[in-house]
């Protein structure tokens, strides 16, 4: 009788290649789709997303039609002596730069650096075209004066020509907007929430002070300030900074340039990049002022979030690639925390408002 042999049995030991085959392929035709998925995910986000380009189009034609109506302005001034009439179109050219320079300010963080110093050099010249404007249909009666003591011989000095302070290189909006001024050792503060609007508010020639400003501005220019803290509120638009040494701010606005800056520290909320020129040794921290209402005042200015651009300063004058050494960011430890500061006007001298 013939033994019977069991029918054979699979060894479950070994592996089956066909079937680790298989797997593999399975695995990368996967990852293949989650590619393809991944990328047409991107792709709707690119559709539904204005493009830089796009945007950056879409400001070069605001801003070209705005800057052809300024010039507009500018060129057919009304043929009229009556000063009210001259200030009335004077104020509407401001007006209107203001707006287009609030324009860059909303729209720098991401233009490209050569179309936002573009843009911003063309507003500087048409400041520049307003201020020969206004000198030349309000010229100021006040420097015809100056000639009358010169042209007197003086025969102890054989210098007959004295060179007097010319102050055709400070702005005309530094010059004559209301602010505060040559003020020393004092601790000065106003509160803007009972003023209806104020346009550009100058802090100029201010030395060891400690200024308080509450409220929402539109402008405000800083210059010619030594050893001060200055402490703000929002400001709508922009703010310049210039000539200012060994002093602290605290600053919020769209837009912050600063120029001949020297041992200073900015503690900033800002919507684009700080702009530093001809600085050296600043260092900047994130905002830290605190007063009843504030929120409602960055919510106003549209400066309710932070976004950081604090730390992103960009130097003018300093074109390598490497990071410029005349700007740093103010280590924690060295910082001088949150401010917090009062309307009421009980301790700090409440100003009232200069106009030159």
């Amino acid at each position: 009788m013939e033994e019977e042999l069991p029918p054979p049995q699979s060894d479950l030991s070994s592996p089956n290649p066909s079937s680790s085959i298989d797997t593999t392929l399975q695995k990368k035709h996967q990852a293949m789709l989650d590619r393809l998925s991944n990328r047409h995910q991107s792709r709707q986000k690119t559709a539904t997303t204005p493009t830089t380009i796009d945007s950056t189009a879409s400001f070069l034609f605001k801003f070209t039609e705005s800057k052809r109506s300024i010039e507009s302005l500018l060129n057919n001034s009304p043929n009229t002596p009556d000063p009210t009439l001259l200030k009335s179109h004077l104020a509407n050219i401001s007006s209107s730069i203001s707006s287009l320079e609030k324009l860059v300010a909303e729209s720098s963080y991401f233009l490209p650096p050569y179309e936002l110093r573009s843009s911003l050099k063309c507003i500087e010249n048409l400041k520049q075209s307003l201020e020969n404007l206004n000198s030349q249909l309000l010229p100021k009666k006040k420097f015809s004066f100056k000639n009358k003591s010169t042209s007197k011989p003086n025969p102890g000095n054989l210098n007959t020509n004295p060179i007097a302070p010319n102050p055709s290189h400070i702005p005309q909006s530094i010059r004559d907007s209301p602010g505060i001024r040559n003020k020393e050792s004092q601790t000065l503060s106003k509160n803007f929430k009972n003023f209806k609007e104020i346009g550009e508010f100058t802090l100029s020639d201010l030395d060891s002070c400690e200024v308080k400003l509450i409220g929402c501005i539109n402008a405000l220019f800083v210059n010619k300030l030594r050893n001060c803290r200055v402490y703000t509120g929002p400001v709508i638009g922009s703010i310049l900074l210039e000539e200012v040494e060994n002093c602290v701010f605290v600053l919020a606005s769209h837009q912050i340039r600063i120029h001949n800056a020297k041992g200073c520290d900015f503690y900033l909320r800002v919507r684009s990049r700080p702009i530093i020129e001809d600085c050296g040794g600043v260092r900047f921290a994130p905002y830290c002022l605190r007063y009843v209402g504030i929120e409602e005042d960055l919510t106003e200015a549209g400066l309710e979030e932070e976004n950081e651009s604090w730390g992103n300063v960009d130097d003018f004058k300093w074109l390598r690639a490497v990071k410029s050494p005349n700007w740093s960011v103010l280590e924690e430890s060295g910082r001088i925390g949150c401010v917090e500061i009062e309307g009421s006007g009980s301790i700090e001298t409440e100003v009232e408002i200069e106009k030159v």
